[in-house]
């Protein structure tokens, strides 16, 4: 693909707009940790909230759902379509939380809940295996979905697009710290949305239009690998053909992954650089609204453009040898499903491709510069002011951070060369993940929690993960995806749940300590209260503030308008207007309650 001088001006114009304005901020950002990764605590609502949006929209999440849909059908997307419950469920019960804990990271969080050696240890691990290990191999799956895209547009090999995106990256994100990286995110949000809708009516149009696309993806077809059946268009998987599939894309994720799994942007209970930005807002209000914001963005606006360029890529390339033949340039080791979204692109006119470039260095900017921001402030504020020096000045603290900026982004792109799909990629961190998701719903209702259930679970998780890889792999045990995340999360709960009995339990003190800062509601608090010389009259106070009850129907509400909304904009792109009523129906009646209850709920905080 070769860019014409219109579309050089338009991609040298959204590097402007996006990454001008950040420049301001570098002398800010510099005067302390709090400033450079907490924004000073002094974050509103929608900024937070369009961060949260933008980080989580990705260069490799097009890619990911574009694999999704040739591989499953657009029904495959219930992979993370059921954190819709994840996402609520941080938006009533535990955005507050989070926002009254006063920290600066979320693994600080350990040291005001946990106590003794066991709460350092847990904390220094954390900001390591997080920070540096996982968050290096999310990075690497981004980065790896550019060097993709570079490589089928324009023939890059991946070390000259990871040094192209490193040193727009890691300049920025050292430079303006968090103040920086949410203000680029929020003028990046709008540029990407703007060329993913034009990706997929470019798409659309060449295939035909809406009715001609619909109407060849119809019924039951063979999809790519020759052997499964699929009804592309259902938002439902077929439960009577295809059973194991439908365990796979929906059984699973609503019934057990949404909540026992870890993955960065849908943490139960909220964590990673979700913690940071409700850590990072002015107020409760602003924290909760942040996370709502975000769920009916991540959940309604985005899918659509990029599951339409994913239905149309079926028509124009049904098989990988397709995609072959259109780009013989292609590096063969990059060939996968995900990459139909960049090929998708050739049909893009003068001016729109540059727009697109300029959308997918902002979609790859967004969500590296949080990671490099996230996982330094893990690395400096966690794991170096902790246990390596815990007396030096500020201005020094920011200067780690900011080399740790430069080691991560080193350490990522080494990781690239490691990876395969972005698919993939998405399996290994649900499986590495899973059984700690429960852990950490669990932990902020129930004192007997103590620092040593997060160790077994990370220790479990991980050690049955690699197990279960190494057993597949030498065909000694065969494992599906879905058998292999039960097996894990059961022998992970079973450890950490023991854990929780025969550990040693973390020090009174500090549990009364946590119950006065953060207020933790529920029986699993009853014998803390108490200890804390909290009357019954006075708890009960507080619980009526919260209400939990009413909480529980705002939850239920929030997931019905996310997927109501999701699906009524499905259906009228599909012509199927009677069923677009009926969920439009849907969608009213599920708002209306979540309004009220989101205006009882923040009148009793106010």
């Amino acid at each position: 693909m070769k860019l014409q001088l219109l579309d050089w001006l338009i991609v040298a114009a959204s590097l402007l707009v996006c990454f001008v304005p950040s420049l301001f901020f570098g002398r800010r950002a510099g005067k302390s940790t709090t400033e450079f990764f907490a924004s000073g605590r002094s974050v509103p609502w929608w900024l937070a909230g369009l961060s949260m949006v933008a980080t989580t929209f990705s260069s490799d999440t097009p890619n990911l759902v574009t694999d999704i849909v040739r591989r499953n059908g657009v029904a495959g997307n219930w992979v993370w379509w059921a954190y819709v419950l994840t996402g609520m469920a941080t938006v009533f019960f535990y955005a507050r939380l989070w926002r009254r804990s006063a920290v600066m990271t979320d693994l600080e969080f350990y040291e005001i809940r946990y106590s003794g050696r066991a709460a350092r240890v847990v904390r220094g691990f954390r900001s390591v295996y997080l920070g540096l290990f996982f968050n290096c191999i999310i990075m690497a799956s981004v980065n790896l979905a550019a060097c993709k895209i570079a490589n089928l547009l324009f023939g890059l090999p991946r070390w000259q697009t990871l040094g192209l995106v490193g040193l727009l990256n890691v300049a920025f994100a050292a430079h303006s710290g968090l103040w920086g990286v949410l203000i680029i995110d929020m003028i990046q949000f709008f540029i990407k949305m703007t060329a993913v809708i034009a990706a997929a009516y470019f798409a659309v149009r060449h295939v035909g239009g809406l009715d001609v696309l619909v109407g060849k993806l119809s019924g039951e077809l063979l999809a790519p690998d020759g052997v499964t059946r699929l009804h592309y268009l259902d938002f439902l998987p077929d439960f009577r053909s295809n059973w194991d599939l439908a365990v796979a894309v929906f059984v699973m994720p609503i019934a057990v992954q949404w909540w026992a799994t870890w993955y960065p942007g849908a943490e139960p209970g909220g964590g990673s650089y979700m913690a940071q930005r409700m850590l990072a807002s002015k107020s409760e209000k602003d924290a909760l609204a942040a996370v709502l914001f975000f769920n009916l963005a991540h959940y309604v606006l985005r899918p659509w453009p990029w599951i339409l360029v994913g239905l149309c890529s079926l028509l124009v390339y049904p098989q990988l040898s397709d995609i072959q033949k259109a780009f013989p340039n292609l590096d063969p080791t990059m060939l996968g499903h995900d990459i139909a979204y960049p090929a998708m692109l050739k049909f893009l006119p003068v001016g729109f491709i540059g727009l697109m470039v300029g959308g997918l260095i902002a979609a790859n900017s967004s969500t590296i510069l949080t990671h490099l921001n996230w996982g330094a402030s893990y690395l400096v504020h966690d794991f170096y002011r902790c246990h390596i020096r815990s007396d030096a000045p500020e201005a020094h603290y920011v200067q780690v951070g900011r080399v740790a900026t430069l080691g991560l982004f080193l350490v990522s792109a080494g990781m690239v060369y490691l990876l395969d799909s972005a698919k993939d990629n998405f399996d290994i961190m649900l499986q590495v993940g899973a059984g700690t998701g429960l852990l950490y719903l669990v932990r902020w209702f129930w004192w007997r929690i103590n620092a040593w259930c997060e160790v077994a679970a990370m220790v479990s998780s991980f050690g049955i993960s690699v197990l279960i890889l190494v057993l597949r792999r030498g065909h000694v045990m065969e494992l599906n995806t879905s058998q292999a995340l039960v097996l894990t999360i059961a022998v992970t709960t079973a450890c950490w749940v023991v854990t929780a009995f025969v550990a040693p339990p973390t020090d009174r003190e500090t549990l009364i300590a946590f119950y006065r800062r953060v207020r933790p509601f529920g029986p699993g608090w009853e014998g803390i209260r108490k200890a804390a010389g909290i009357s019954e009259s006075e708890a009960a106070e507080s619980a009526r503030h919260e209400n939990i009850p009413l909480a529980l129907v705002g939850w239920f509400a929030g997931c019905v308008v996310v997927w109501s909304s999701l699906f009524t904009v499905g259906s009228i792109l599909y012509g199927r207007w009677t069923q677009a009523a009926l969920l439009v129906g849907v969608f009213v009646v599920a708002s209306v309650a979540l309004l009220r209850v989101i205006g009882r709920l923040w009148d009793r905080r106010a």
